[in-house]
């Protein structure tokens, strides 16, 4: 068996030992069998826990769910190593490339007259802002998902498409929902678009839409409790 006892402390290559070790033939089941999709969720848990310590300032959890999230980037890698294709390795060299390219006017390079969403979309050959906004992932959560694509259209000079979706267009939206008595695709679209308004209106006030969503969900929770007591 091999020796993970750490006596003399860990470095990112006993990670990646050990998570190839337990991937391994003399390893564990359960981890011999995950696929990229198998573990996807897993991943997205784990940032959010970096974000639940971050948000309640916790250190020491901050210091382990960062760990958890490290041993997923090189699970993955290990997976892609096994097929020949990159290793861990491969991750960090492409990074560092990667945040380089990123600042030119440190580091010199074609992009360093060009802001940063253009330097954005040289790296990642992105023709036009089509392009740039066909580019943000669209597994991120809608709400983040519409801030991004619409921070993208204002620095690219759309700024006379993101005046249609103003607060006018939430009122006259609303007007037509109070209006309609039956559900149909004009109201699926009318209702996106005007959670699309409401995010706009939070870009304006240099709001986070999902934190604005979320405080308005826990004033629901006690405004439910306190008509809860009342029934007691």
């Amino acid at each position: 068996m091999i020796d993970f006892q750490g006596d003399n402390g860990y470095t990112i290559d006993d990670l990646i030992n050990l998570i190839a070790f337990l991937r391994s033939e003399e390893g564990c089941p359960w981890d011999r069998v995950q696929t990229h999709e198998s573990i996807r969720r897993n991943f997205i848990e784990e940032a959010y826990e970096v974000a639940e310590a971050i948000d309640t300032g916790s250190i020491s959890a901050l210091r382990e769910e960062l760990g958890d999230v490290l041993v997923q980037v090189v699970f993955h890698a290990s997976i892609e190593q096994d097929k020949g294709n990159f290793n861990f390795g491969d991750v960090v060299e492409t990074v560092c490339k990667k945040m380089i390219f990123r600042h030119p006017g440190l580091f010199g390079g074609e992009g360093k007259d060009l802001n940063w969403e253009e330097v954005k979309r040289l790296e990642k050959n992105q023709k036009t802002v089509k392009d740039s906004l066909e580019g943000v992932a669209r597994s991120l959560p809608a709400l983040w998902r519409a801030e991004k694509l619409l921070d993208k259209a204002e620095l690219a000079g759309f700024s006379k498409v993101l005046d249609t979706i103003g607060p006018d267009k939430l009122t006259e939206n609303a007007k037509i929902l109070r209006e309609t008595a039956e559900f149909d695709k004009g109201i699926y679209e009318i209702l996106g678009d005007s959670m699309l308004v409401c995010v706009n209106i939070a870009r304006s006030h240099d709001l986070d839409p999902e934190e604005v969503l979320n405080a308005a969900a826990d004033r629901f929770i006690k405004e439910v409790g306190r008509e809860e007591e009342k029934g007691l």
